[in-house]
């Protein structure tokens, strides 16, 4: 009865430890860190690599564990690229279970109110698998961009800038797909109703939406800047008959490629570009930017006024003086040349 006792007692001491035991290798927390970090696995990966990433943030004992539910599972020749999570508190099996259903945990995607195609694709491509080259190439892709329902000169438009969760694998054409997706989503039924009350659809208005942030950074400027171009977009008469050229600075930045520059001398005037807004009348063929919210809400609410002219202030607040003419636009303008000299900027 005595040694019946005695071998259950080591029975359920034998139980209690390899219980102990399981737990601690596949259930105890497997992160060494005291907040989530995350392992990103592309496409180069195999079994080792992957391993060798997770040791940066995972407890020795966790790292045995997850290789032992590896070499008995079929995860080694189905490898799922993505980023996922290793959690405080959280255990092997659970992280391994994860990555091998490739259950990701999504990036925060922000998406930058930048000038070119090559700025956002490498911006973009900083926080996710494709590389800035895949992005570039699908954007510049005539094909490609007649499909989402733009040409290469307005698919930026469909960069809404937000911020979004995206998985970290998303290819250069899902990303796009789900950009055009946020795209109709952000012009819904009362924008687009706001677009048509001025005479605009939405690459119209986002077109000059970008030249509006352009000119000012300041928010509550900009219905007024909008304004003062719409009014110029709209204007006829015996000086304009074809309409008043939008005679914007930005674009002839953009047409250069000169974003340094400061001032816009009369010699830079005459580049043959679709983007000189001083030769040519109406707005340029596509954006000059990635337009901000308040941009596109500045165009769709712009100020009504009779201005036709801004100026810099010469206080370089970043505020404008508006002229109703041109004499006194002139007037504005030299003081701010003026301002210019005297800080010898050129």
């Amino acid at each position: 009865m005595k040694s019946r006792r005695n071998i259950l007692v080591i029975a359920a001491i034998c139980i209690l430890i390899i219980c102990g035991a399981t737990y601690y290798y596949f259930f105890s927390s497997m992160s060494a860190k005291d907040t989530a970090e995350y392992v990103y696995i592309d496409d180069d990966d195999d079994l080792d690599s992957v391993t060798v990433k997770l040791e940066k943030v995972a407890k020795p004992h966790a790292i045995s564990a997850f290789r032992l539910l590896a070499r008995n599972s079929s995860y080694a020749a189905n490898i799922r690229t993505g980023r996922y999570a290793v959690e405080p508190g959280e255990g092997a099996a659970v992280i391994f279970r994860r990555m091998k259903n490739g259950m990701q945990t999504p990036v925060n995607l922000t998406i930058p109110s930048v000038r070119t195609v090559e700025r956002l694709s490498a911006i973009l491509s900083e926080k996710l698998m494709t590389d800035s080259a895949s992005i570039c190439k699908a954007l510049k892709d005539e094909k490609t961009c007649e499909e989402l329902g733009f040409d290469t000169t307005t698919v930026i438009c469909m960069f809404i800038p937000n911020t979004y969760d995206i998985y970290w694998n998303t290819s250069a054409g899902n990303l796009l797909k789900r950009m055009k997706k946020e795209y109709d989503r952000f012009w819904d039924e009362e924008r687009m109703e706001r677009a048509k009350n001025i005479g605009m659809d939405p690459i119209e208005v986002m077109t000059l939406a970008s030249i509006v942030d352009e000119e000012t950074a300041n928010d509550g400027e900009k219905p007024m800047v909008a304004g003062m171009y719409c009014n110029r977009l709209r204007l006829r008469n015996s000086e304009y008959p074809e309409g008043m050229p939008l005679q914007a600075d930005p674009t002839i930045k953009f047409a250069w490629k000169r974003f340094d520059l400061r001032r816009i001398y009369n010699k830079l005037l005459n580049i043959d570009s679709p983007y000189n807004t001083y030769r040519r009348t109406g707005l340029p063929p596509g954006p000059i930017r990635i337009p901000s919210v308040a941009g596109i809400e500045a165009v769709l609410n712009r100020t009504q006024h009779d201005y036709l002219y801004m100026c810099a202030k010469e206080d370089f607040s970043g505020t404008h003086n508006f002229a109703r003419t041109y004499e006194e636009h002139m007037a504005n303008a030299r003081r701010y040349a003026q301002a210019l000299n005297k800080r010898g900027i050129k």
